[in-house]
């Protein structure tokens, strides 16, 4: 089971038995770490062993692009009821953070990647992420394989640049009550897959963008910060009826 070693704000990813160099010695991980635990440097510097939350998915995963971040994934989950039991359809799989996400809720995914590399790196962080088992990493092109896949997925997630083409097919995916959606990083795109939405007859369409705003908050007062990500991009959730 993979685990963080932590200490303030140090945190590393170990596998159980493995040596760890640090900047405050050598940690040897346990062969079967349990939260909590605590193991020291060849130093004297003590660490505590924390299971991997889905927060430390976006973190810890080895990455090979730009992932959804945790609030943006929150925001799908609370738009579209994703739960346990669910079959998702995911395109765009990328580091693998929705699809992670997604397999630790307990919905099963089939996802596409379309770079090999990427896929390979992807089915690493499903097995990290402990979620092997229920997440499928597919190399491919989802639209091509559009007319081997059953209509019976209860959520089609995008994260791809062809995501208005693979929504004008989310009807022939999805069950009744299904949801579809896509992540944009341009206002553009996602007035295309909004479009595309309306165009397949699909209902409830909505388009938000993804604001998140930290506030500062000090002895002379509280107000929002300065610093840090505002827009993370705009997210399109439409269903079939």
């Amino acid at each position: 089971m993979t685990v963080l070693l932590t200490k303030g704000d140090r945190a590393f990813r170990c596998e159980p038995g493995e040596e760890v160099h640090t900047d405050l010695g050598v940690l040897e991980v346990p062969d079967d770490p349990e939260p909590g635990q605590t193991v020291e440097t060849h130093l004297g510097d003590a660490f505590t062993v924390r299971a991997l939350r889905g927060p430390d998915l976006f973190e810890h995963l080895e990455r090979t692009g730009a992932p959804m971040m945790p609030p943006d994934i929150g925001r799908l989950v609370g738009k579209t009821g994703a739960q346990a039991g669910d079959r998702v359809l995911d395109a765009g799989t990328g580091t693998g953070v929705l699809a992670a996400a997604l397999g630790r809720l307990g919905a099963d995914v089939l996802t596409f990647e379309g770079d090999a590399d990427f896929a390979d790196v992807a089915r690493e962080n499903m097995a990290v992420a402990g979620v092997a088992g229920r997440v499928e990493v597919r190399t491919g092109d989802l639209l091509e394989a559009v007319p081997d896949l059953d209509g019976d997925f209860d959520l089609l997630t995008l994260d791809t640049a062809d995501a208005p083409a693979a929504v004008s097919h989310a009807p022939d995916l999805l069950v009744h009550g299904g949801f579809v959606a896509a992540y944009s990083p341009f206002v553009e795109d996602a007035r295309e897959v909004n479009e595309a939405a309306r165009g397949a007859g699909l209902s409830d369409v909505e388009t938000t963008e993804s604001i998140e705003r930290e506030l500062d908050v000090g002895e002379r007062g509280t107000r929002p910060s300065t610093a840090g990500v505002g827009h993370t991009g705009y997210l399109t959730v439409a269903r079939k009826l």
